[in-house]
């Protein structure tokens, strides 16, 4: 088959171009290390002595002893985040058998090396546990390391979905830059109550409307059995990033859970790694597979299919693992030439089992291909399919032929135009993801679920110092008005940047009755931002003595996501004598401890900004980045 060629679009190049410059130093100190850590030989078990080695394998079933013995064979590490608590992660339970099963078919051992921690933005919103989450990524990323520590291991195969999880493995698995990694998804649940009435049923909640009986039906309904939320929050975005940065097998994002062509996916991913190590003829290392380039393919896909705004610190820290330093301002320019083109909740009313139907990341990935809109030139775990290589080989969706794993081209038209369209005819020019500047700092805001009208706000500040408090107004009948709902508080340093997702059903419900509201915040919001303009992430946080802590009650906030800015309409002179306001130590004091969160207190003090990619491993930690 003859690999298709485009020419680049300009500006894709000059972002890229400008990445490269600005990551020199970090990136070739990160290489080096690679390469340092890579000349222990081609079989990474090799240091080891014999007491060393006796006890790595002093379990492992006797074929696999004689093979790890050998030293002349891959061993495969799995790192995975199981668990039966969640219903994404549940599915992994599986896998390791068929993976060694698969491994010993392509003349290798794989080992269960180390689990990593996987919470679940979902169960712990608006509860005190959320204020662990973003934290528990350099947790997972810490985990994966330890468990590759061993030097046992010749390719890692990591099972994870979720928020903090993929992202957390692909920092650790960078920090082994000299062994391959391939990534092995679970795929979605089932199509259950659509997001849109789920949507609908909490805000009406929010409203009084309905009880707790009827809303944990509803809930119920939607969240129905093993498998990713069907939405395309941070968990369904991560699937199309590792796709899309060539780390999962071609089409493998969205195949269903307990299905045979799952199985054979995974099987297939064991066999992959095997043969992309050094012992195998395709030797893969995932710190180089992962360059610049492959860095941008994840910021062009995250805008092309209106991925979560986690993304603006978890790609960031991901790219910075590498040596690779990217900002704020690549996405939004990036942004002004991708095209949007699929419309999957909260973009739209369709799930990604819809996206998936209509030709899925294969017909994505084509179309961004053949309109010079993604590097195709890349390395990726899949090597050569079907005579394609580099990301033209994830043009290919998985197929069973009998047993057969095989691969066949993504269907000419898109299955459902409404759901996943072309280039040519995109449901929006740009990716709808903009930075927003102003004497408030920076800041991102998702536009793509929001109506042009909502899309610029100028109204007094409310100003709240916790989520909790914006609520129990509304209760109230105090914000029946037009407002900028003012949350601060909500950075990495001062209560872990938990996701305010909760306040999402009374924003709307505000918003629906004719006011115009907007949330202005240094926390988060969730991969399911939706209708309501919110400029969030704003940095310097206010615990670092950012500017959004001068806002005072009654300040009128111009928020305007088509110009770009953020702006507080205060005199010059009063805004530049104001002070920052800090927070009250006894706010402090109730988010430092209770249910684990004393355990954080280092990394709330040693993270980064919101823009550098909220890391608590310190500025140093990845090259001098």
């Amino acid at each position: 088959m003859a690999q298709p060629t485009a020419a680049l679009h300009p500006q894709l190049i000059a972002v890229t171009q400008r990445i490269r410059e600005r990551s020199a130093a970090s990136r070739a100190a990160y290489l080096a290390r690679v390469e340092a850590a890579g000349r222990q030989g081609p079989v990474e078990r090799a240091s080891l002595g014999c007491t060393n080695l006796a006890h790595a394998y002093a379990a492992s079933p006797a074929a696999d002893k004689i093979w790890l013995r050998q030293q002349r064979t891959p061993n495969l590490a799995i790192v995975s985040a199981y668990n039966d608590m969640l219903s994404a992660h549940q599915p992994l339970e599986a896998f390791p058998a068929w993976i060694k099963a698969a491994a010993r078919e392509a003349g290798a051992t794989a080992q269960f090396a180390g689990g990593v921690p996987a919470m679940c933005d979902g169960v712990t919103q608006g509860q005190a546990g959320m204020e662990m989450s973003l934290f528990s990524r350099d947790v997972i990323a810490m985990s994966t390391a330890l468990a590759l520590s061993h030097n046992m291991f010749d390719a890692t195969l990591a099972l994870g979905v979720c928020d903090k999880i993929v992202p957390g493995l692909l920092i650790g698995a960078l920090s082994f830059g000299h062994l391959p990694t391939v990534f092995v998804p679970a795929g979605p649940m089932g199509t259950g109550l659509s997001n849109d009435d789920k949507a609908k049923v909490r805000q009406r909640y929010a409203a009084g409307e309905i009880g707790k009986d009827a809303l944990l039906e509803a809930e119920e309904k939607a969240y129905h059995g093993a498998g990713t939320c069907t939405f395309y929050g941070t968990a369904n975005s991560n699937q199309m990033l590792m796709e899309i940065m060539g780390l999962h097998l071609p089409g493998s994002a969205f195949v269903s859970p307990n299905t045979a062509l799952r199985e054979a996916l995974v099987r297939e991913a064991a066999r992959r790694a095997a043969k992309i190590t050094r012992l195998g003829s395709e030797y893969t290392p995932v710190g180089v597979m992962i360059d610049e380039r492959a860095v941008v393919n994840g910021l062009i896909g995250l805008l092309a299919t209106g991925g979560s705004t986690n993304h603006t610190l978890h790609l960031v820290a991901m790219a910075r693992a590498a040596g690779i330093l990217i900002d704020w301002d690549d996405f939004n320019d990036l942004s002004a030439i991708i095209p949007s083109l699929t419309r999957v909740y909260p973009n739209g009313k369709a799930d990604v089992n819809h996206f998936h139907a209509a030709g899925g990341m294969a017909f994505l990935i084509r179309e961004l291909l053949a309109a010079g809109l993604l590097h195709g030139d890349v390395k990726t775990v899949a090597g050569t399919v079907n005579g394609l290589s580099g990301m033209h080989a994830y043009t290919q969706n998985p197929a069973l032929e009998g047993e057969q794993l095989v691969w066949v081209p993504a269907p000419a038209m898109s299955g459902d135009a409404t759901v996943l369209t072309t280039v040519d005819q995109p449901f929006a020019a740009d990716g709808g993801l903009r930075v927003l500047k102003g004497n408030l700092g920076r800041s991102v805001i998702k536009v793509s679920a929001v109506k042009p009208e909502n899309r610029v706000v100028e109204a007094p500040a409310v100003l709240f110092n916790d989520q909790s408090e914006l609520i129990a107004a509304y209760k109230r009948g105090e914000l029946e008005k037009n407002f900028v709902a003012v949350v601060r508080f909500q950075g990495p340093r001062a209560n872990g940047m938990p996701e305010l997702h909760s306040l999402t059903p009374t924003l709307a419900n505000l918003q629906d009755k004719g006011f115009k509201v907007a949330l202005v915040t240094d926390g988060r919001m969730s991969g399911a931002s939706g209708k309501v303009p919110a400029a969030i992430h704003i940095t310097p946080e206010v615990m670092a003595g950012g500017p959004l802590g001068k806002v005072r009650n009654g300040d009128v906030i111009r928020l305007d996501a088509e110009a770009g800015t953020l702006q507080a309409l205060v005199d010059e002179a009063e805004w530049a004598a104001r002070s920052v306001d800090v927070i009250d130590p006894a706010q402090h004091e109730a988010h430092s401890f209770g249910t684990g969160r004393e355990l954080f207190g280092a990394m709330r003090q040693a993270v980064t900004g919101a823009e550098q990619g909220a890391m608590s491993f310190g500025m140093t930690s990845f090259g001098g980045v």
